[in-house]
């Protein structure tokens, strides 16, 4: 007599309810967090990153003509609207990322973009058409991701130049760290270009306030205590501000090289403000015939190629460091995730905030412990809050977010162990990637080194059978942007 058949176990019932169905979007429990560690990650991601709405203004703006930049028909922006602008752009795009791809990663105005748009593009055009500019950039920038055509170079991308772009990375913002904290300062002579401090000494207190800072948090890290990195920003901000409170250094203003980076660590006598949103809409596409169409064409690849593997280079690093990514370097939703850092750009330029990307701060978060786009949503909602809460983002001084800058920088180039240095002409381009990032300071140069050296080297070595077809198209649009100067002037005569 056959043996009585056993009935197949029940699949166990899915857990119901708000909470449960948040958790199944955002996968939480899937990817190993918690809602106490996205929490945490998405606030210490904000805090990492709340600088951007005191210095894009600094960039973009002023508080007065005479110093401002000044574009070609005499206008400026106020520094209050562009502050306004930058958190309303970076609270709405932290949130729709981390609600659409899912993933820890803030936006925010980038530096790269907003120096550029500021120094070398508003000397020929006006801010509104300069923004026009920026939105051009973020359409092609969604085109592209839209088409496919991003991921596919994102693809072409071999998995030794994808780890190699997040060590760049970390050494970048560690350098970025160790450069806001004055830790590392310019000698102010062609050799050598840098030096430790203050004439080769920490002779400074914000410099001190920083080297406290790292200690903390890396003693914390190495003990493996719970929030060690948002205990470290909360502890050495509560010793910046008594420090201060005695001492008076006061900030810096490009006049007192003793003084606090950006914002000296005071508790603000103004809680809240009412946000002037006033720049939003303010956009022209007349720079096509101000200047002309092949000038302004320059101007548009310029920000393209910078946006758009800036971006990339830093979702690679981001989504290594996380654990996120599979063996090739990819990560979910990787199309939407492009797609939307184009809507960044957009977004960005049509409230005059400059392009708005991907931030390297998020791996602070990420080291918190942050794995998914519910991080983002906490720190989307602390930065909408910034436009009415201003006084309140100008208590951490930069010198504590510095910190923890250094910090995350040393846990993503720990991700070089996983490259194979066997072969030289996999170790010249990987090398290339790493250091040119921090010595240039930029991503997208990193990454276009890394590729013409990797096409060159490796098919000059008998590998070209190995090279993806489209990463020797992009490798030759980067001698173009590298070139693009001579281009320019070229055009110009």
């Amino acid at each position: 007599m056959p043996p009585e058949s056993v009935p197949p176990a029940a699949a166990p019932p899915q857990a119901s309810g708000l909470k449960a169905r948040f958790d199944r979007y955002f996968e939480v429990t899937s990817r190993g967090s918690t809602w106490g560690r996205e929490v945490r990650g998405g606030l210490v991601t904000f805090v990492t990153m709340a600088y951007i709405v005191i210095l894009n203004p600094l960039i973009l703006g002023g508080f007065s003509a005479d110093q401002a930049s000044v574009d070609v028909e005499g206008g400026w922006l106020p520094a209050e609207q562009v502050a306004a602008v930058t958190a309303l752009t970076a609270g709405v795009m932290t949130i729709l990322f981390g609600v659409v791809a899912r993933l820890p990663y803030g936006f925010a105005a980038g530096l790269g973009i907003n120096s550029f748009l500021a120094v070398s593009v508003v000397g020929q055009v006006t801010w509104q058409e300069a923004m026009g500019l920026v939105v051009i950039n973020g359409l092609i920038i969604v085109l592209l991701a839209s088409t496919g055509m991003r991921e596919l170079i994102f693809n072409a991308v071999p998995r030794q130049l994808k780890i190699a772009i997040t060590v760049g990375i970390g050494l970048f913002i560690a350098f970025i760290g160790l450069v806001d904290s004055g830790f590392v300062r310019s000698s102010g002579t062609a050799s050598p270009p840098v030096q430790l401090g203050d004439a080769g000494s920490i002779a400074t207190l914000p410099t001190a306030v920083f080297v406290v800072g790292l200690i903390i948090i890396g003693v914390l890290l190495a003990r493996k205590v719970k929030a060690a990195l948002l205990i470290g920003i909360v502890a050495t901000t509560l010793i910046a501000i008594v420090l201060e409170a005695i001492f008076k250094v006061g900030p810096s203003f490009g006049t007192n090289p003793a003084g606090w980076n950006l914002n000296a660590p005071v508790l603000p006598t103004q809680v809240m403000s009412l946000p002037d949103l006033s720049l939003v809409g303010q956009v022209s596409f007349g720079a096509f015939e101000r200047i002309g169409m092949l000038a302004a064409v320059m101007l548009v690849f310029t920000l393209v190629f910078t946006n758009f593997f800036d971006a990339m280079g830093t979702m690679t690093g981001l989504a290594n460091e996380a654990g996120l990514a599979d063996k090739n370097g990819n990560f979910p939703r990787l199309k939407s995730a492009l797609i939307v850092e184009g809507i960044g750009a957009v977004a960005g330029g049509a409230a005059s905030a400059s392009s708005n990307t991907v931030f390297i701060e998020s791996g602070a978060g990420i080291g918190e412990g942050a794995r998914t786009g519910f991080a983002n949503v906490i720190t989307g909602v602390l930065f909408l809050a910034a436009m009415f809460f201003t006084p309140l983002t100008q208590i951490v001084p930069l010198e504590v977010a510095a910190a923890a800058l250094v910090i995350v920088g040393a846990m993503m180039v720990s991700q070089i162990r996983h490259i194979d240095f066997a072969e030289f002409s996999i170790v010249l381009p990987v090398f290339l990637t790493i250091v040119v990032m921090p010595l240039t300071y930029s991503i997208a140069n990193g990454i276009g080194a890394g590729f013409v050296s990797w096409v060159l080297v490796r098919s000059l070595s008998g590998k070209a059978k190995e090279i993806s077809p489209l990463l020797w198209i992009v490798a030759a649009g980067f001698v173009l942007f590298f070139v693009r100067g001579p281009v320019e002037a070229l055009l110009g005569a």
